[in-house]
């Protein structure tokens, strides 16, 4: 799930990014220049072909200004032309950053005549090549002036104690809420995790239901037709039952009524010999 970063988030990237990208190499590049300087005081330290250099005077403005850092590139001098900014030692082993104004013939060799653009007048000493540190590249405004607090002793701790307690708050700036992300992502999990576990017991109940609404359709509708073919059979049970017991009365009527006609026709044969004794006895 993707969020947008919050506000203390992008502070403590930006916390990071300061540290790890400006300060860190800035002090090892420093650290550096200082051992290379205590170990070899005749040679100018450089790092990977590169020399810094801390502008102290106003002899190259408005290009170059007081406080900034210069960085030069170990360079051939043989290639130099009229017009190249270098960084040469003067006599007093002092390294000045001046422009080419000319190039003329000395002991055999090619020397430079130098002059600083805000300057009136063309530098005094000429510049052998073996005298060249390099060829000026670029500068970082302002950088110098913090180098040179930086080489001292006291400095250095201090730097190194302050880019530790960043790395320090900013990771536990960045600890601290990603714990706390991380907590607000595990509840909105387990919110949603319940939530479809609820909708899950939902449709199984809905199931449960319709299953068993079903069921006692199918029973109701099964206790329905056995009761009427239990009506059915009480039916025809009761006619078969009644048509029997009409056929039985039928037959008693039929024999009630046979014997009595039976001794009515004996009464009337009686009575008729009586009455023809009788004619019989008045005859004689």
């Amino acid at each position: 799930m993707e969020k947008k970063k919050r506000w203390y988030q992008s502070i403590s990237n930006w916390l990071m990014i300061l540290a790890v990208g400006i300060l860190v190499p800035i002090l090892l590049m420093n650290l550096s220049i200082l051992f290379q300087a205590n170990t070899d005081k005749e040679k100018i330290p450089s790092v990977f072909g590169y020399k810094p250099f801390i502008v102290l005077s106003g002899s190259m403005e408005t290009d170059i200004r007081v406080g900034d850092l210069i960085i030069t590139k170990e360079v051939d001098p043989t290639t130099l032309v009229v017009g190249d900014v270098i960084a040469f030692r003067d006599a007093q082993g002092t390294v000045t950053t001046h422009r080419i104004i000319e190039m003329v013939d000395c002991h055999r060799d090619t020397c430079f005549i130098t002059k600083g653009d805000n300057n009136s007048s063309q530098d005094q000493n000429l510049v052998e090549l073996d005298d060249v540190e390099g060829i000026y590249i670029t500068r970082i405004p302002g950088v110098g002036n913090m180098l040179n607090s930086l080489s001292e002793p006291t400095t250095i701790i201090i730097v190194v104690l302050g880019i530790s307690v960043i790395f320090a708050v900013a990771f536990m700036i960045s600890n601290k809420k990603q714990l706390s992300q991380e907590q607000l992502e595990f509840l909105a999990y387990k919110k949603q995790k319940d939530l479809a576990k609820k909708e899950k017991e939902d449709e199984e109940f809905l199931e449960f239901k319709r299953q068993k609404e079903l069921k006692e359709q199918e029973e109701f509708l099964e206790f329905k037709k056995q009761k009427e073919q239990a009506e059915e059979v009480k039916k025809a049970t009761t006619k078969k039952t009644t048509k029997s017991s009409s056929s039985k009365t039928v037959k008693v009527v039929k024999e009630d009524t046979k014997p009595k006609t039976t001794r009515t026709s004996k009464s009337s044969k009686t009575e008729d010999s009586k009455t023809a004794s009788k004619a019989k006895s008045k005859k004689k």
